[in-house]
């Protein structure tokens, strides 16, 4: 497979680098390999799958030329949520695949059904309430972090008593109905999350650590396997939990 990598920051450095190990697919294009850089649509033009890790900024944008070219893409930014319906229209325009996620982690894609199969359990059996925080490097941009926000969305699809999300500062009681999700920025940390059920009896915490980025370009590959040829957009977490990412 030929593979375009727009954006060389941390996470595409570290899907160059296990392509490179891999040696089963061919890098045809690195675009913003410099700050100064612009997008490289000639060589893109070049490839099957385009990997998307810049900014919100200027993703949408990004979008929309590479699928004018014809290219599928994984997008692995973050924080352009509000704009999925804008997105959603180009992709049925141009008749490409594009696959998107807030985390392309095998494991944390693992942790969000173990989270949701606990927060059923723990709905259902006992006086539990339930909490979550996370943690991530100074250099983070955005909070709270869309895993995070994924993981409120498994608790609340999962644990009745909670309708609504707060992620802030709380200067008063938390009302019942609300789950309170907390962010942390400090330090080098690569991603930390943790689920807690507590009750009068005992307390129950879950929790994910990411080590490295590793396992999040060992994803982000496995997603540009898997959107090759297709047509249409896909939640790489959805597609996970389905079992049709293997």
């Amino acid at each position: 497979m030929k593979i375009a990598l727009i954006g060389h920051g941390n996470m595409g450095q570290e899907i160059h680098t296990l392509l490179k190990e891999d040696n089963k697919h061919e890098i045809v294009s690195v675009s913003y390999k410099n700050i100064t850089d612009k997008l490289d649509i000639n060589t893109i033009k070049k490839a099957d799958v385009a990997i998307d890790f810049t900014s919100a900024d200027i993703v949408l944008d990004t979008i929309e030329k590479v699928a004018s070219q014809g290219i599928n893409l994984v997008v692995g930014t973050t924080g352009w949520y509000d704009k999925l319906s804008d997105v959603e229209k180009i992709v049925k325009k141009t008749k490409i695949g594009l696959i998107f996620g807030k985390n392309f982690s095998l494991g944390a894609n693992i942790f969000f059904q173990i989270v949701g199969f606990s927060a059923k359990l723990f709905a259902k059996y006992g006086k539990y309430d339930v909490a979550g925080f996370e943690m991530h490097h100074t250099g983070k941009k955005d909070s709270p972090s869309g895993t995070a926000k994924k993981l409120a969305a498994v608790i609340m699809e999962n644990f009745p008593k909670k309708k609504t999300l707060e992620t802030g500062r709380l200067d008063r009681q938390i009302r019942e109905d609300e789950l309170h999700f907390a962010s942390i920025r400090a330090g080098r940390n690569f991603g930390y999350h943790e689920v807690l059920f507590d009750s009068q009896a005992d307390e129950v915490k879950l929790s994910h650590a990411a080590h490295s980025r590793r396992g999040f370009a060992e994803g982000a590959i496995l997603a540009a396997q898997y959107i090759k040829g297709k047509k249409g957009i896909y939640g790489f977490e959805d597609s996970f939990l389905k079992g049709v990412i293997k």
